[in-house]
């Protein structure tokens, strides 16, 4: 049952973008406790959306928007259903603690407000790409989501690792958003859809197009390198260079979720194929298991995090693709899950190194007297993590087994890999839950404080938000899991919840996991080492490939730049006219449509008069023994199309040449005398006759294409239209300058602006060339100039 709303929602999803321009002025009139205003902005969006809890768990789905380019079929359209019902409530929910987060993480910070407008257009452009209808409007959002995620990783742009990391980031998603959009166009191309909701009115569409296998491919191309999926999933703890509660947004609730989300939407369109429920759950799982092993190998805790974070994300994919209702059943459990104790994790590791000083998990322990508030949060996120009850993290858990688990033998492949990844995950949650807290305190730690309730809000609600949710699991399944798992699988699901169905066989899998993680967690160090050791032989990874692909691509355009850009002017000019006549003249050549050359002439004796004016100045320009003959002999040319205008009845176009070949002439001859040059032409003789050459053919290319448009019979109509609407549009009787300042008037401020700007550049560049030899007159007789000076002032 769809409802069309109106503007109460596109004011709602225009929050963020205010809250971002207000950011930096409440920052700088408040402080940090400015925050507290600003998450009020997604604190409403959250509570509108609660409001519409009841007829969204009915079934019901609200859609609205306006026309943004109505030629195109581009409308900023958006839909919510139970997907993106679900996903706008993580994004405001967990974005307003965030945000609160913030405030207490980077207290003091003389950059508080850049950084809350980074978040807040971050917030915006998620959120807008999971409300999203129109296509092409996703497609925007989705960019947008990749860019303020490039500012956000780099916000600490004054370190390298923060750079790299950004710019990776920006990188890899940035060329899956061209996939998707190469995606989006064959869709539209094979289904003639521009919405979602159009897309999936027809759910069989796209299946039976015989597209289908390249549509798919690039979709999975957006996805995959959005949400990290092997081997693009390097990226993402390279991210881990921005601020923890970029982190923890980030992992939680945004950019990683984007690629599991259009999967999600896009299931009921694209799968129940035997391409999608193989190349899912293959990719996926091999994710899954590359991203807890490599988890074991670190011991930042953010970087822990990360990895299982990639791992998430690659069960996520598997569940997505496996097929049947349990399957999208569980991926949706697991990723309300998932934001919840994640979120929280990261906060939590954010607030031991705002306390301890530190996030070496081998240099923490002992913490839970200095940081017992913490320390709850911590067991709450990290038991759910673990899939242990009584959290929401155990009924994902649940779920999952018993969504999976089969006799064949794909099933039992399956249920192996995701044992292996769940148990791994456990050690990490109970590592990252637990190890910091428990044992003696070193003596390095003595200084260990809890934080402000700006720093353990966050994650106390989210980890009693994963305990509310397992506890209440009847209102959980109907206003949470039902809508969305419905939503993805494009029919109603009503969520019950695995133990109220299969409450043995998935017990008995949860006991298998606890049992094998509990073994690795009491080994961890061993665990650890093995781990280093055969990532060690193994020495190349994605991640250094990366760094290799880039390089490469940096020597290969250094090479071309090399060969196409020697630094020769000539030869730049060169090849621009001989290409400007290839493309003039072999078309017509080859498709046999050269004009008919006017013979005989016909030409009154005042024509020919200018025609002799132009050969005239044509060889005194050749003849001339010095550069400044040659300019003046060079205005003849154009003072001889002049008088052609004017013989023509176009005086007013006539006299503007006669002013811009005058001021041409002028203009050139001041360079002249300001530049160092030969007097004469030193060209030797072979080098002008290839010149010169080049120029007939040019000549030849132009004259060409001016006799074949003037044998076209001639459209009057938009000559038509503007002599009759000049005078009553635009209010003036010169057509020409009506067309200019009016018709055109947009094109005209264009090229004012550009030649304002070069204006600008060069006068710039005068002022750099003039004050450095000033300042290197101004050091004493014999001082060096400082180290890197050059490179400064560029």
């Amino acid at each position: 049952m769809a409802l069309a709303s109106s503007g109460p929602m596109l004011f709602y999803l225009s929050l963020p973008f205010v809250a971002a321009i207000l950011s930096p002025v409440l920052v700088r009139l408040a402080g940090h406790r400015g925050v507290w205003l600003l998450a009020l902005a997604p604190l409403a969006i959250f509570a509108h959306f609660l409001s519409l809890a009841d007829p969204i768990a009915d079934g019901a789905s609200f859609s609205g928007g306006v026309s943004w380019i109505p030629a195109m079929g581009v409308e900023l359209s958006w839909r919510l259903d139970g997907l993106s019902f679900v996903f706008g409530l993580l994004i405001t929910g967990i974005g307003t603690l965030i945000i609160l987060y913030s405030g207490g993480y980077l207290k003091g910070h003389p950059q508080l407000g850049r950084f809350l407008a980074f978040m807040f257009l971050f917030m915006g452009s998620m959120l807008g790409l999971v409300m999203a209808d129109n296509l092409f409007a996703l497609l925007v959002l989705w960019e947008m989501t990749s860019i303020t995620s490039f500012l956000l990783i780099g916000f600490d742009h004054n370190r390298r690792a923060s750079r790299r990391g950004a710019l990776q980031a920006l990188l890899v998603t940035g060329a899956g958003g061209l996939s998707l959009i190469a995606a989006f166009l064959l869709i539209q191309f094979a289904t003639g859809a521009t919405s979602m909701s159009q897309l999936l009115a027809s759910p069989d569409v796209l299946r039976e197009s015989p597209l289908y296998v390249a549509i798919f491919v690039l979709v999975l191309g957006g996805a995959f390198t959005k949400s990290a999926q092997f081997p693009l999933h390097f990226w993402l703890p390279n991210a881990m260079e921005a601020p923890t509660p970029v982190s923890a947004y980030l992992h939680s609730a945004t950019m990683v979720k984007a690629g599991v989300y259009l999967l999600l939407r896009l299931n009921p369109v694209l799968g129940e194929t035997v391409l999608w429920e193989t190349v899912l759950p293959v990719f996926g799982g091999a994710t899954l298991l590359i991203g807890t092993i490599l988890a074991i190998r670190q011991t930042d805790l953010k970087l822990m995090l990360a990895y299982t974070t990639v791992a998430s994300l690659g069960l996520l994919v598997m569940l997505t693709g496996f097929g049947g209702e349990r399957a999208i059943e569980a991926a949706v459990y697991y990723l309300v899950a998932h934001s919840l104790f994640k979120g929280g994790l990261f906060m939590v590791a954010g607030a031991i190194d705002h306390g301890a000083g530190t996030r070496d998990i081998r240099k923490l322990a002992g913490l839970r007297s200095a940081m017992p508030i913490t320390f709850a949060a911590a067991c709450l996120a990290g038991l759910s993590m673990a899939g242990l009850p009584p959290l929401v993290g155990f009924l994902a858990k649940e779920e999952i087994y018993a969504a999976i688990a089969g006799p064949d033998s794909w099933s039992i492949l399956i249920t192996i890999v995701a044992i292996a990844g769940n148990a791994l995950m456990l050690v990490i949650g109970a590592a990252v839950a637990l190890k910091p807290f428990l044992g003696s305190r070193p003596a390095a730690l003595d200084e260990a404080h809890e934080g402000s309730v700006l720093l353990w809000l966050g994650p106390v609600v989210l980890g009693l938000l994963g305990l509310a949710a397992a506890l209440a699991y009847g209102v959980s399944n109907r206003y949470v899991f039902s809508p969305i798992a419905s939503a993805a699988a494009g029919l109603p699901v009503s969520a019950h919840g695995a133990l109220a169905l299969h409450p043995g066989l998935p017990l008995t899998l949860s006991a298998v996991t606890v049992a094998l993680g509990a073994l690795v967690y009491w080994r961890l160090d061993m665990a650890r080492l093995i781990v280093a050791v055969l990532l060690a032989r193994i020495g190349w990874g994605p991640d250094k490939g990366f760094d290799q692909a880039v390089s490469g691509i940096v020597r290969l355009s250094s090479g071309v730049t090399r060969i196409v850009h020697g630094g020769r002017l000539e030869a730049y000019m060169m090849v621009v006219f001989l290409t400007v006549a290839g493309v003039l003249a072999v078309p017509m050549i080859v498709y046999g449509e050269l004009p008919q050359l006017p013979v005989p002439l016909t030409l009154t004796f005042y024509e020919w008069g200018v025609v002799a004016i132009a050969i005239i100045g044509l060889i005194a320009v050749m003849l001339a023994n010095d550069r400044l003959t040659a300019i003046v002999s060079l205005g003849i040319q154009g003072f001889a199309v002049a008088l052609i205008f004017m013989l023509f009845g176009a005086p007013d176009l006539s006299f503007t040449q006669f002013m811009v070949e005058t001021l041409s002439v002028v203009i050139l001859a001041l360079v002249m005398t300001r530049l160092t040059l030969h007097k004469a032409d030193h060209r030797p003789t072979r080098a002008k006759i290839v010149d010169g050459a080049v120029s007939v053919v040019a000549g030849i290319g132009f004259g060409l294409l001016l006799l074949s448009v003037t044998q076209v019979p001639f459209d009057a109509s938009l000559s038509q239209f503007f002599a009759e609407n000049s005078r009553t549009i635009a209010h003036g009787r010169n057509i020409v300058n009506v067309i200019i300042v009016d018709f055109r008037g947009l094109d005209t401020l264009g090229e004012i602006a550009v030649v304002m700007i070069a204006g600008l550049s060069i006068l710039a560049l005068i002022r750099l060339r003039v004050r450095r030899p000033l300042e290197a007159d101004a050091r004493p007789e014999g001082e060096a100039a400082p180290k890197g000076a050059l490179e400064n002032a560029v």
